[in-house]
């Protein structure tokens, strides 16, 4: 389970409905980022709809002025619809006011989210015209919370512009969403959405929604289609128009199926990350160190990383217990840190010695991670230093270190700046970035430039349940 953003070896299931894509979106700043458009041809039912997307956070609001937009529309220069706020509270906006600001905060960025926003100003009783639903369950306690007026005509389903992910060019969202719902003309409840079941009576799941009746404007966004991320699927053909986002944006990492990423919530570390938290890039001449939301004790994992800058500075990639972990340091400081640097050498315990290859801008560092005979190796462009064999066992043959056993040690790249930015792009296995050959784990999951070990795995929670 999720404990301070990071993933823990727990009680983990298989959803018997299985969601294949999700869609990255990247917040470069307040006015800028990526995002879906539609202008519907005609008005619709501006009094009863429901929105439903599952969502999974990227940066955590840092600035009080800043509102992470999940999805809007406009009437009249107001954007009614459903944001995250600076305090990283839900915030429904609605008849030109702030009518449910949740006193529940969201700040997991290690787990997904599923939220219901369900209007019908039509109802007569006026704390029913907006329902807020979160992993299934009502929302009843707000710091704010008003009622729109009755039969209020709202911005969504309006002939002026629809967005996901934005608010009229500003408060651009930063994270992953996924099974992005709009049933015009209905207001309904999560079981519309997502179920419990007998297998996981505490766990929130997505079910199907194809068979939903989605309305005039209504919309189902599942961006399985790289090449038209804003496809609607709900056969009523309200396609989207995409802001910025590419094919690279399409992302396995999905509500029933969870990668790991990097940790925003370790201190110091929200800044230099965007991507979905894949993306590192340290401006800071001192050292800068961002570790996994994946803590790991056991099992065997391939992870890599790909250095896309870096002049006159240092990199290292490699493993570090959490307990020790130091934003400002590098992972192979620590007595129960070990990386590969971009020297060419290997540290641990502040302690350098001669190990491979340097590397350096192109370059991509696989890391395989072997917890059950505590070995650890290291690649370069798909050749382990070291003439290292992942698969030799307790043998270990031309493995970096043997790990202290008895910690939970997260995967960790550093970077430090001198002259440029030093870029690192990690790829758990639905990587930011492009790739050229595509190789999965023997469960068919992940995306990578090199071949996976044999018996070693992506860091998925659907991997986890077996192996973590």
């Amino acid at each position: 389970m999720p404990i301070n953003g990071f993933l823990y070896p727990g009680a983990k299931f298989t959803p018997p409905y299985q969601v294949a894509n999700s869609l990255r979106f990247n917040r470069v700043s307040s006015s800028s980022g990526d995002s879906l458009e539609r202008t519907p041809s005609s008005a619709s039912n501006r009094k009863t709809f429901t929105f439903s997307c599952w969502f999974k956070l990227g940066k955590i609001t840092s600035s009080t002025s800043d509102f992470y937009q999940l999805f809007g529309g406009n009437s009249g220069g107001v954007n009614d619809g459903l944001w995250i706020d600076s305090s990283d509270r839900l915030y429904v906006y609605i008849d030109n006011g702030e009518r449910r600001i949740t006193n529940q905060v969201l700040r997991d960025p290690s787990s997904w989210y599923h939220v219901v926003l369900a209007i019908d100003t039509t109802q007569s009783t006026a704390s029913s015209r907006i329902k807020l639903y979160l992993n299934g369950s009502e929302i009843t306690s707000f710091s704010t919370s008003s009622d729109p007026s009755l039969n209020y005509d709202s911005g969504v389903n309006n002939t002026t512009v629809q967005y996901i992910g934005e608010r009229i060019n500003d408060d651009f969202f930063d994270g992953y969403m996924a099974e992005v719902v709009l049933v015009d003309g209905s207001q309904l409840d999560p079981t519309s959405f997502g179920e419990f079941d007998s297998n996981s009576p505490n766990i929130w799941k997505p079910k199907d929604v194809s068979g939903l009746t989605f309305g005039t404007n209504g919309f189902y966004l599942d961006f399985e289609n790289a090449s038209s991320l804003g496809a609607d699927v709900s056969g009523q053909g309200n396609n989207f128009t995409v802001n910025n986002l590419t094919s690279v944006d399409q992302s396995t990492d999905t509500c029933t199926n969870n990668f790991a990423t990097l940790n925003p919530l370790l201190p110091s570390s929200t800044s230099g990350m965007s991507e979905g938290n894949l993306k590192f890039t340290n401006s800071s001449s001192t050292y800068g160190q961002r570790s996994s939301t994946f803590a790991l004790t056991q099992g065997k994992w391939y992870f890599e990383a790909k250095i896309t800058e870096m002049t006159n500075s240092f990199a290292q990639v490699g493993i570090q217990d959490i307990g020790q972990f130091d934003a400002s340091l590098y992972p192979g400081r620590t007595s129960r840190g070990y990386a590969y640097a971009s020297t060419g050498s290997k540290q641990n315990n502040n302690s350098y010695a001669s190990f491979g290859d340097t590397f350096t801008t192109g370059d991509i560092i696989g890391m395989a991670v072997d917890f059950d005979n505590n070995k650890i190796y290291f690649s370069k462009n798909g050749t382990y230093q070291n003439s290292g064999d992942p698969t030799s066992g307790s043998t270990g043959t031309g493995s970096a270190y043997d790990i202290t056993t008895g910690y939970d040690y997260c995967i960790a790249v550093m970077n430090t700046d001198n002259t440029t930015d030093p870029i690192v792009e990690c790829n758990f296995g639905s990587p930011p970035y492009s790739i050229s050959s595509g190789n999965s784990d023997a469960n068919g999951f992940g995306n990578f430039e090199y071949s996976v070990p044999s018996g070693y795995f992506s860091l998925c929670s659907s991997n986890l349940a077996e192996f973590g």
